[in-house]
């Protein structure tokens, strides 16, 4: 298998000077079928994914790649149609009820959703479509169907999968169902082109998937510096915000369900004003995120965490918030706490260090890529919430820790560029489609 190197230590399976000999796609059909490009990210089902998904359509179309995505409306009266940039169309498909329909009932809905994506081709010539993109099992299925019916290669992005979420599983998470883990097997197979996020990714693939090794590329997904940077610095973020300038203010940005673990971050708060009572004056603990997946069961469980374990006077629970305050909330921080179960990269952590703000994490999926250890935040071991408050000691101890450590985080994010991904996500595709072509040619032959 012909691999290559880049800096940012991606594979990809053929080298992007023979890649140039080959025709990129002109128009990609993108499916994200669970969660719509045009949400707010942190509540619900929207996260990560969403903004993944949006920026990687805008870089794409602005290297004249045109993408359409097909999403579910979850709204009656939608649009059927929506430009969300010069080149990105957003298409709405009636499929199952508007509102209150879990992740989980979703697989029921996808013979609707199929339908909807067909009824939208059915109006174009043969061929309108070059190549189709998955993201998540749920869009893999009907990714399946369309790239078979439309003779075109199917590419396709995990971002979580199943079998590596149960090896994992938090207290009072269910396990993913078994026809999620033969449903991701089935997609294995049937794309021509695997986009992981990280090595770890890739190999987790070939591991529990039985992927074959040449099909999977790894991209890093990217983060929007323009957006997510220093600027004007903690003080001026923390008077915007209305926060105490001299505060250790440890973060959790997210959806608040057992996976993401933010009751490790009040569990940790609590041993540590346990230890050091003084620190009560001088810590702050936003949650900023909304319930989402298993977490919506008890929307209120964080809330009654923080009141038994006697901190409730120091943590303070935000709504989500658009990307751009959401910037504001990383850079006002002292440190960004992700004690995630699972996280196939933890795009929050690219964000956060990109605003200058060092993380805490635990060392799962793709967030010792994300994070360099000890440089530009710290990575722990598993969940105990002593370890945790160890690092949060530390951090009260040190002032000038956010500010050394954060220098380096934005430095270290600065790698994480978009069009970087975007670059890298259009070679993949151009090696599917010559592949897909060859197969066909020989098929023919």
């Amino acid at each position: 298998m012909s691999q290559y190197v880049s800096r940012l230590g991606r594979r990809s399976p053929a080298a992007p000077s023979r890649l140039r000999l080959h025709r990129r796609p002109r128009r990609v059909a993108m499916l994200s079928v669970h969660t719509s490009p045009l949400h707010q990210p942190g509540m619900g089902d929207a996260g990560g994914m969403n903004v993944y998904i949006v920026e990687l359509a805008q870089r794409l179309a602005a290297i004249n790649i045109e993408v359409e995505i097909f999403t579910r409306a979850t709204t009656g009266g939608l649009p059927p149609k929506v430009e969300l940039a010069p080149g990105v169309l957003v298409r709405h498909i009636d499929a199952g009820p508007y509102e209150g329909l879990a992740k989980e009932d979703l697989p029921a809905q996808l013979c609707a959703f199929t339908h909807g994506v067909m009824q939208a081709w059915a109006g174009h010539r043969p061929g309108y479509y070059d190549l189709v993109h998955s993201h998540y099992w749920l869009s893999g299925h009907v990714g399946w169907l369309a790239a078979e019916r439309w003779g075109a290669p199917l590419v396709h992005a995990m971002h979580t999968m199943a079998k590596v979420k149960n090896a994992a599983l938090a207290e009072g998470d269910a396990p993913e169902p078994a026809a999620r883990v033969i449903g991701e097997t089935q997609i294995v197979r049937a794309a021509d082109r695997l986009i992981a996020n990280t090595s770890e990714e890739a190999d987790e693939l070939v591991r529990h998937y039985d992927a074959d090794p040449g099909k999977v590329a790894v991209v890093h997904p990217g983060v929007n510096l323009d957006r997510f940077r220093p600027a004007d610095g903690r003080a001026a973020a923390r008077a915007r915000l209305g926060l105490p300038q001299d505060a250790l203010i440890p973060l959790f940005a997210g959806r608040i369900q057992p996976l993401k673990a933010p009751d490790v971050l009040l569990r940790a708060v609590a041993v540590l004003l346990q230890e050091r009572p003084e620190l009560r004056s001088k810590i702050l603990v936003p949650v900023v995120g909304g319930p989402s997946g298993s977490g919506l069961a008890k929307p209120e469980g964080l809330q009654k965490l923080a009141a038994r374990l006697g901190i409730a006077d120091v943590v303070c629970f935000r709504p989500p918030v658009d990307q751009d305050q959401l910037a504001d909330w990383f850079r006002a921080a002292s440190v960004l706490v992700m004690p995630s179960y699972s996280e196939s990269f933890g795009l929050v952590a690219i964000e956060a260090q990109a605003s200058g703000t060092p993380v805490l994490a635990a060392a799962v999926g793709g967030l010792p890529v994300a994070v360099r250890d000890k440089e530009t935040g710290i990575l722990v071991p598993g969940h105990d919430p002593v370890d945790y408050a160890r690092v949060l000691r530390d951090f009260a101890d040190n002032p000038a820790l956010p500010e050394r450590m954060g220098e380096a985080a934005a430095w270290h994010a600065k790698s994480f560029g978009w069009n970087t991904a975007a670059s890298a996500t259009a070679d993949v595709y151009t090696a599917a489609v010559h592949d897909h072509r060859r197969r066909v040619r020989s098929h023919h032959g």
